[in-house]
């Protein structure tokens, strides 16, 4: 059976399509549906439209793909607004689908069943708007946490001040608590941790085969994320598999370290299997 599988997400709309538990493609959209909604606590009508019109474009080619099912579910930018029905009335009025919107806890769930399967370890989730962190021993969550802070909303708060950047991580990184996870094995995955990971390789294509199962040491990726900080962006978008990402990987990156340092973690490994196959796994039962 063919699955295929819609994120909407703060910063882009992906399209992943398994068949028996195996990926057989994914593809991006960056439509940065979550732009001003940490400011504003809505979505704008702009960022709404241009969305939808990326989740009907992904669910007529699922269709034509001969998808047996296609999900849609929704993150942080869509849970938070307030006006969320715009959004979620357009998507039904284009496709005549729902879209499924999954809790801080649900979406950090379904990046440990998408990196981890089974396994012990943790994930770091980097999205647009919020950061999820889980830890799993033995099949139970140890340590679970949806913290609203993500890559597009740090770039609208600071832009790519470097100081600025550090001062909201730094207080938002707080919500975590304290836990020391350095006992575990830790996987980061979104678009942040791909995109350096595509950086680290000199991809100027995505290669998800080269990407998956990068390894970062903590002083690693915070070289590489302060030398993306401060590259041009121009240079960056240019160079890079990044587009329109492009102002978002420096600081991004620091978060991903921020968090490392609080949790006690010294290295990360990158991985391609995130919430899209979670989600998979939780719908199909293929656990």
């Amino acid at each position: 059976m063919k699955v295929s599988i819609i994120d909407v997400g703060s910063n882009s709309v992906r399209l992943a399509t398994l068949a028996d538990g195996k990926t057989l493609y994914k593809k991006m959209q960056t439509t940065r549906l979550g732009e001003g909604v940490s400011a504003t606590g809505k979505l704008s009508a702009d960022a709404a439209e241009r969305t939808a019109q990326a989740v009907l474009s992904y669910y007529n080619e699922a269709q034509k793909d001969g998808a047996d099912k296609i999900y849609i579910f929704a993150t942080a930018a869509v849970r938070s607004a307030q006006n969320r029905l715009l959004f979620l009335d357009r998507v039904k009025e284009l496709c005549g689908a729902e879209v499924e919107i999954m809790s801080g806890d649900e979406e950090a769930k379904i990046g440990v069943l998408g990196a981890l399967k089974n396994s012990d370890g943790g994930i770091i989730d980097v999205g647009g708007a919020s950061t999820e962190v889980s830890i799993q021993k033995d099949g139970k969550y140890v340590y679970s946490k949806s913290v609203n802070v993500g890559a597009v909303s740090l770039f609208e708060a600071a832009g790519r001040d470097r100081e600025k950047l550090l001062n909201i991580i730094s207080e938002k990184i707080k919500e975590y608590g304290n836990f020391n996870a350095g006992g575990f094995g830790f996987f980061a995955i979104g678009g942040t941790a791909t995109r350096l990971a595509a950086i680290k390789h000199g991809l100027t294509q995505y290669r998800p085969d080269v990407t998956d199962g990068t390894v970062f040491t903590l002083d690693e990726l915070k070289n590489l994320s302060e030398e993306y900080l401060a590259k041009p962006v121009a240079e960056i978008r240019s160079t890079t598999i990044c587009g329109k990402s492009s102002e978002l990987v420096g600081g991004g990156g620091l978060l991903i370290c921020a968090v490392m340092e609080k949790f006690g973690i010294d290295e990360i490994t990158v991985s391609e299997s995130d919430n899209l196959e979670g989600f998979y796994l939780l719908k199909e039962g293929m656990l």
